[in-house]
């Protein structure tokens, strides 16, 4: 593997991706300190948009990875592999604003949204924005056009960060002079409703960056290529949604198990701590978006196995220094979000882990992508959501949000025991498991020796804990910098 290439285009994935969600993520404060925990406002907004991460899935049916593996194929017309994703995408993204807006009142009623239909409606219309997109922005990384991804990814976040800010800081001191537009701020739950139609401005603009790629729209519609794509892609349809159930479902099942305003207030501190550990995700992200198109470009080659090896390897090894630095340094991090909120830190670590397994699990699936074995992929994730669902089901009327953290803990730590066990079977793949678990036990050392005073109650100071995981910190990142060097000298 080129790791060089790889460190090269997940930086500059990462500045989207991690440099990016973070600005994105600067909302999220502003949020907490604007909505107060008590007013459950918080939860509407993260149960929204579990929802529109589901229909995201759904609608975009495994298709960027589809139009990866065929466009790489041997004898296929990569122009026309494009050309027909992009019109499957767009079609069925069309179709199902149609008939959202067009049953937008049972609808609404039905996720608990009667009183504001118009939520229901712009999510839709953000949800088929976003899966059109999807097909053209994964042609830029099949293209290597990562700057290109990068500027459109901005192109979204910055004029959403200053929509949110004139929406909580600006909006608020104009009632004075113009009282109406406080009636018309408190009609959409404090300013709520509003950042989703800031959100649908937003994408709909940077739709307007990807003119060129809309040239796509003009190659020939291949009936046939749909066909044996549409073949490919139904397991990967399932494996995306049932691995995006890992991540919704307790946001979306929560209101329903645990009924009422105390439902609404628990969704909103679960989903605003749950911010924090988001860093794992958008690390996985990046390396997704660096990793994805080497592996595909690489799979006729006889140094594949060992690509996986080694991406495997780093992914962990990466994750895990991330994974130590927000334990270590939580009593700066917990500010990111308003002090109300604070009861659910505790949650942050089972989350991140969660995170992880799901990123591991996302290194493992290439066994059955590269084998055209996806149904395996389904079966796996699908086994993972219901061990998921079945903790949120059984535990949340019990003990709250905690249920929604083991519960992800459970499903992507099965789905990725079963993907590595059934892999070395069908797929073979030469992990360097003993430098993995050397890994996994220092960061363990390292966790337990900046935890252990919490949990025994002794009351250090932040500065000490700090100051203690900084230097644990250090023994770590010298591991890694040892295992790189090791690694150029063989």
């Amino acid at each position: 593997m080129n790791l060089k290439s790889l460190v090269k285009d997940t930086a500059i994935y990462g500045l989207s991706s991690i440099v990016g969600r973070f600005l994105n993520y600067l909302l999220v404060p502003l949020y907490t300190y604007k909505i107060s925990a008590e007013s459950g406002g918080y939860g509407i907004v993260t149960n929204l948009y579990a929802y529109t991460a589901l229909l995201m899935a759904l609608l975009t049916f495994g298709m960027e990875t589809t139009m990866f593996r065929f466009s790489t194929r041997e004898g296929e017309d990569a122009r026309k592999v494009y050309g027909t994703s992009l019109k499957m995408v767009g079609a069925v993204a069309l179709l199902f604003v149609a008939m959202v807006l067009l049953f937008i009142g049972p609808i609404s009623g039905a996720m608990g949204y009667a009183a504001h239909p118009e939520y229901v409606g712009c999510m839709a219309i953000i949800v088929a924005l976003d899966a059109f997109q999807a097909i053209m922005f994964s042609k830029l990384r099949l293209d290597g056009r990562p700057v290109k991804f990068m500027l459109l990814k901005f192109a979204f976040i910055i004029p959403n960060i200053l929509l949110n800010l004139f929406i909580f800081l600006v909006l608020p001191a104009m009632f004075g002079s113009h009282p109406e537009l406080e009636s018309l701020y408190m009609r959409f739950n404090g300013g709520v409703g509003l950042i989703f139609f800031a959100n649908l401005v937003c994408t709909a603009l940077v739709t307007l960056g990807f003119i060129p790629e809309l040239r796509g729209l003009g190659v020939r519609f291949d009936g046939a290529l749909a066909r044996r794509m549409l073949r490919y892609t139904w397991p990967l349809l399932l494996l995306s949604l049932v691995g995006i159930l890992n991540q919704v479902a307790d946001k979306i099942l929560f209101p329903r198990l645990m009924p009422g305003e105390e439902g609404m207030v628990q969704l909103g501190i679960y989903g605003a701590c749950v911010k924090i550990a988001m860093i794992i995700a958008l690390l996985t992200q990046a390396f997704r978006y660096a990793y994805e198109p080497i592996v595909f470009n690489s799979s006729r080659s006889k140094d594949s196995p060992d690509t996986l090896a080694d991406g495997m390897k780093y992914f962990i090894i990466f994750t895990l220094l991330a994974y130590l630095a927000v334990i270590v340094y939580m009593p700066i991090l917990r500010h990111f979000i308003q002090p109300g909120y604070w009861v659910g830190l505790g949650v942050v670590p089972v989350v991140m882990m969660a995170e992880v397994f799901m990123g591991v699990y996302f290194n493992l699936s290439f066994w059955y992508k590269l084998s055209d074995q996806t149904w395996w992929g389904a079966v796996m994730s699908a086994i993972g959501a219901a061990v998921m669902i079945a903790v949120n089901v059984i535990f949340v009327p019990r003990i709250g949000y905690w249920a929604c953290a083991w519960g992800g803990f459970a499903g992507y730590g099965t789905a990725m025991l079963l993907s590595f066990f059934i892999g070395r079977k069908r797929y073979p793949i030469p992990y360097d498991i003993k430098g993995i678990c050397l890994f996994v036990l220092l960061a363990a050392f390292i966790f337990a020796a900046v935890s252990l005073p919490a949990w025994l109650g002794l009351g250090w100071p932040s500065w000490l804990q700090m100051t203690i995981g900084t230097i644990l910190l250090l023994v770590y990142s010298y591991a890694i910098f040892r295992t790189l060097r090791n690694r150029r000298r063989a």
